[in-house]
């Protein structure tokens, strides 16, 4: 296990080498939170493909393969959709808004009064989106150094709130990069040729297995409408996935550039599926499905490739919490306390946002780590998340970008209806109920359209300056500073 050690040690002294390197650069709030917007195509399909292709998405995703056969994909074949949904069809509208969150979205098509509200919604998914990364540390250290889960938590939300603090989007972006070449070796070049020849090649998996493991549709038909409703439609809306396509430098990156990230999450979703299903005929009494992944790795793959490919995991771990982590900041900061901060006296004038938003992000790493802490069950966690962001701000976003007639009322009651719903359903119910986020969704449609039918229009002006800003005609905000020459 030496070398795998080294493998691991290196990898994660890189993470925080780039934090450094990407301070240097983030001399702005725009370089701080979007990379300067200015990401190409290559790093752009990178960053994307890193952020969306979390824990869940590597070690759930084999597991469902280990439960469930080649229909185990569906969950991060949904989340890929949703990514070639949102690059195909929002994505070049979203980069022209040049805005920092999805709230100032809405403050800009609703006319300023749908921002703090729908900013509490937003954070509460980003905090516990961070803090479902931040519990996979554990099975991943503990495959590793047989290391206590606490300090395992404690050792991995570290490093990611430093690198993250340091610089910003750009230390994340730099570390997103290596994070996917690293998947992509450590998962598609290594582990899934090697778990299917382990395993005896496909038709010796056939002659193992149920026939049903190689049905596509064996996951079940509600499981995967349900998967839709929340990943599909997720990838949509979250802070986190447009945090990222403001970094594009133009139309065509973000929309081109997220087409080819998409396409990456499907054939991801398919290995992973893959993967887990060989682990089944390995390993055919395993106590629990997400163990699969970690133990065809410790058990199948040779020395130095055991390393590299649990840093594969690692690094789908730390994509993902980074970049929630980065939004949870940008919406803690620039939707709730500065509003709330403006509300109660007058802005300082000159004030070092760069400062501010790494002190949120500071403040937030440390939450987040201590309610990962607190917390053990990650499915739970994030269902809740999910659950939250689209039966609370999917209608409102969607219908802001394609019904001219919704109002800012109407986009209030359908966040306050539909959030309410999600969270009463998922008290009575259960939190892993499919009723939370069916009748949360079905009720802040409801709301949306019979309030904004029910109150006055959108005034002329209002909805003159936001056909400006996705047209690009627009400046940045006036808030946004320039960076300085370098």
């Amino acid at each position: 296990m030496a070398v795998d050690y080294i493998v691991i040690v290196v990898y994660l002294a890189g993470m925080l080498v780039m934090g450094w390197w990407g301070m240097r650069r983030a001399r702005s709030k725009s370089e701080f939170l979007v990379a300067g917007r200015r990401l190409g195509p290559v790093m752009y399909s990178g960053t994307m493909a890193a952020i969306v292709l979390g824990g869940a998405s590597t070690i759930g995703g084999v597991g469902l393969g280990y439960q469930y056969g080649l229909s185990g994909a569906w969950m991060v074949f949904t989340i890929g959709l949703g990514l070639l949904a949102l690059s195909v069809f929002f994505s070049a509208r979203i980069a022209r808004l040049k805005v920092y969150t999805v709230s100032e979205m809405l403050d800009l098509r609703y006319g300023g009064r749908a921002g703090v509200i729908s900013g509490v919604v937003m954070w509460a998914y980003t905090l516990m989106l961070a803090v479902t990364s931040t519990i996979a540390y554990a099975t991943i250290f503990d495959v590793l150094f047989d290391m206590d889960r606490t300090l395992a938590i404690v050792l991995g939300g570290s490093i990611v709130v430093a690198y993250s603090t340091l610089g910003g989007m750009w230390s994340i972006t730099l570390t997103d990069m290596v994070q996917f070449v690293v998947k992509t070796v450590g998962v598609l070049l290594l582990l899934l040729p090697i778990a299917v020849v382990k395993a005896g090649g496909f038709a010796e998996m056939k002659a193992e297995l149920p026939t049903e493991y190689f049905d596509p549709l064996g996951i079940g038909g509600e499981t995967i409408f349900t998967y839709v409703l929340i990943y599909t439609f997720g990838m949509l809306i979250g802070q986190d996935i447009w945090q990222r396509v403001f970094t594009a430098r133009g139309d065509r990156t973000a929309r081109w550039g997220g087409t080819v990230a998409g396409t990456y999450c499907l054939a991801y979703a398919l290995a992973g599926a893959v993967i887990g299903t060989a682990a089944r005929v390995l390993y055919p009494d395993l106590a629990s499905p997400d163990d699969a992944f970690a133990t065809i790795v410790k058990d199948e793959l040779p020395m130095g490739v055991r390393g590299l490919v649990l840093a594969a995991a690692l690094a789908a771990v730390m994509s993902t919490s980074s970049g929630a982590l980065i939004a949870c900041a940008t919406v803690a900061n620039n939707d709730i306390w500065a509003r709330l901060r403006g509300a109660v006296r007058p802005s300082d004038g000159e004030h070092d946002e760069v400062r501010g938003n790494r002190a949120f992000i500071l403040i937030m790493g440390v939450g987040v780590i201590c309610t990962a802490i607190a917390l053990n069950n990650v499915v739970e966690a994030l269902t809740v998340a999910y659950n939250l962001l689209v039966g609370g701000l999917l209608v409102p976003i969607l219908g802001g970008l394609l019904w001219r007639r919704g109002t800012a009322q109407g986009a209030l009651a359908s966040v306050v209806v539909g959030g309410v719903t999600v969270i009463t359903l998922m008290a009575t119910h259960g939190i892993l109920a499919n009723e939370p986020v069916y009748y949360g969704l079905l009720s802040s449609l409801a709301a949306y359209l019979a309030v904004s039918l029910a109150t006055p229009a959108t005034d002329a002006a209002v909805l003159a300056a936001w056909r400006d800003r996705l047209a690009g005609r627009d400046p940045e905000l006036v808030s946004e500073p320039v960076p300085a020459p370098q």
